[in-house]
């Protein structure tokens, strides 16, 4: 269970923290069972996430000068909304300091930022088996039953591009 003694804080990744992006999407990839499925290294997320273009941007959750938490994410935009979005790609918390406030924490600081930026929605995706489905319910997110994710990739995605 986390300290009281030290404060949570959460701000925004820099290129600084590409180690600790990568050992917890890791971490996240092998709590998923795909602990294999993790492609980026941390020179890749230094170039993707800080470069001149970036593909993605990310928030980091310390207690004291230790990083217990992340997440990271996308930009999206709904015609419907005439808006940018937020789109969670990932969410981890250590899990010693679950339950103590951290993801609360880091959806705070995504809710914010839409605040700000005039943003009107976060999306993510969970897995059915998950857990943490219940706490994303009660922040208020609805699960869209009748919305199926579906995801072109691999061979699939080289045969249509090829055709």
């Amino acid at each position: 269970m986390p300290s009281d003694l030290e404060k949570l804080v959460v701000r925004a990744a820099t290129v600084a923290d590409v180690d600790t992006l990568h050992r917890f999407s890791v971490d996240l990839a092998t709590f998923e069972d795909e602990p294999d499925a993790v492609r980026s290294t941390p020179e890749t997320l230094a170039r993707d996430g800080f470069g001149d273009n970036p593909q993605f941007a990310a928030l980091i959750g310390e207690r004291g000068a230790t990083p217990v938490g992340f997440v990271l994410y996308t930009f999206n935009y709904s015609v419907w909304t005439a808006a940018r979005g937020i789109f969670i790609e990932d969410i981890w918390v250590v899990p010693d300091e679950r339950r103590g406030g951290v993801a609360r924490a880091l959806m705070q600081g995504l809710a914010r930022e839409c605040a700000d930026k005039g943003y009107k929605r976060i999306d993510l995706n969970v897995l059915d088996w998950n857990p943490a489905r219940g706490f994303y319910e009660r922040l208020g997110y609805r699960w869209i039953r009748n919305w199926l994710p579906y995801r072109l990739s691999g061979e699939a995605l080289a045969k249509l591009a090829g055709d």
